[in-house]
């Protein structure tokens, strides 16, 4: 029987040890890659409001695993806040009001936003301006020249509030007026007399009415922005288009949690799981929108012909350049 040389004996060891290295490196790629995404990790910007319980249920509900994505969530202020997170990367998708979204796709030539799904559409008291119940001030028109808390200005919070206001001879000055205020935060801001209103999105409305008696002095949630798509998910025309498989993924679990969300039960149980000091009865009583299934083109021109009403653009938006073409 013939001694293998050293020499040989090293090379096979190399070889096997290349052959397991190459191995193990291939199973990693296969575990990415298993369920034909280009990415199963997303990191996703959301907010804590009604807006985004179909973000809650379908983690909550293993949809989006189904569709094999794991779903880190990333709590912003507004959608001006995600903007330069979905710019830089560190946001995978975002969502975010329409507004902010088509002004910066406008007006900065190096962010390209795509929307992949609707996300919520206004309805009677999803949107209100409110008060202190002690406040003297009973209508929009009593607002002229105070101070009023919006989650991020010119977004699509102050565009309600002077959509609302122009009707009733009020015009509303971006930065004089408002005042940047995260929507948990504008209760401790009515009560701290900072402001003396404030742009209430649901289910915050609903709790301030019940633990301050606030009061609110307009719907902005009717006239030109009745039914008015609020927001939706987006990525950036990049992401989109180098990961088609995974946006696909992300479109088909969302479709199905938005679908789900037309329950006002299931909304009603999820919102306590992340909305902080919401309880069951702010849940039960609040106002309540839409969840669309599907992206409406003409609906999201409402919004973009609303901003050049209003000059928040310099020229009119056709919103499809906007929208993600169909994934694979």
């Amino acid at each position: 029987m013939s001694v293998p040389h050293p020499r040989a004996v090293l090379g096979g060891a190399l070889a096997l040890l290349l052959a397991l290295t190459a191995a193990g490196c291939g199973g990693s790629d296969d575990t990415k890659s298993a369920n034909g995404l280009e990415k199963s990790e997303i990191i996703l910007g959301t907010m804590t409001v009604a807006d985004t319980a179909p973000v809650q249920l379908a983690i909550s509900k293993g949809l989006f695993k189904a569709e094999g994505l794991t779903v880190k969530t990333q709590v912003i202020q507004g959608g001006a806040a995600g903007i330069p997170l979905l710019k830089s990367g560190r946001l995978d998708f975002s969502f975010g009001n329409y507004v902010s979204l088509f002004t910066a796709g406008t007006k900065d030539p190096g962010f390209k936003p795509r929307i992949v799904a609707e996300g919520f559409r206004s309805a009677s008291k999803t949107h209100t301006l409110m008060v202190r119940g002690d406040s003297p001030y009973q209508t929009i028109k009593d607002l002229a020249g105070k101070k009023i808390a919006v989650n991020t200005k010119r977004n699509i919070s102050t565009l309600l509030v002077r959509a609302a206001g122009t009707p009733q001879g009020v015009q509303f000055d971006e930065d004089e007026q408002f005042v940047e205020v995260a929507p948990p935060a504008m209760e401790q801001a009515l009560k701290s007399k900072s402001v003396e209103a404030v742009q209430a999105i649901e289910p915050f409305g609903t709790q301030m009415a019940a633990s301050m008696g606030a009061r609110m002095v307009a719907d902005l949630a009717t006239g030109k922005a009745a039914d008015l798509p609020i927001a939706g998910y987006a990525a950036t025309e990049k992401f989109v288009e180098k990961n088609p498989k995974t946006v696909a993924a992300f479109q088909r679990a969302l479709t199905k949690a938005q679908g789900m969300a037309a329950d006002r039960k299931v909304v009603e149980q999820v919102l306590p799981t992340y909305a902080k000091g919401i309880d069951a009865k702010v849940a039960s009583s609040m106002s309540m929108g839409a969840y669309p299934t599907s992206l409406d083109t003409a609906a999201l021109q409402r919004v973009a012909d609303l901003m050049s009403e209003f000059k928040y653009v310099d020229k009119p938006i056709d919103v499809k350049s906007f929208i993600a073409s169909p994934s694979a």
